[in-house]
């Protein structure tokens, strides 16, 4: 395993759960990284569904295409510096995640 392979988000999953992630280098899972982003995913749910229930489809339609957007442009970046595919796709879904909360 290359080193590159092992460049997903670790500072965002530690943020919301300290101990989700093994020490040290280890090849990790999609779900291990979704269980890292619980509490954004579970706060962006709530609000589109709040839009949708308030405003209709097409405004919580748009605001799934900004994330829809948000992570093709972060993994783009990460795939033009030479990450593996499978890192730029982790890394992509927890960098949105992470950055979607910063003003909270």
């Amino acid at each position: 395993m290359s080193p590159t392979e092992h460049c997903v988000t670790r500072n965002h999953i530690e943020v919301w759960h300290q101990r989700v992630l093994p020490p040290g280098t280890e090849r990790i899972t999609v779900w291990r990284v979704l269980y890292g982003s619980l509490v954004p995913i579970v706060v962006w749910t709530g609000i589109a569904s709040f839009v949708h229930i308030g405003f209709g489809p097409v405004p919580a339609g748009v605001l799934v295409g900004f994330f829809a957007l948000a992570f093709l442009v972060g993994f783009t970046i990460r795939r033009k510096a030479r990450h593996t595919v499978r890192c730029a796709l982790y890394g992509a879904l927890g960098g949105v995640l992470d950055k979607s909360l910063d003003g909270f």
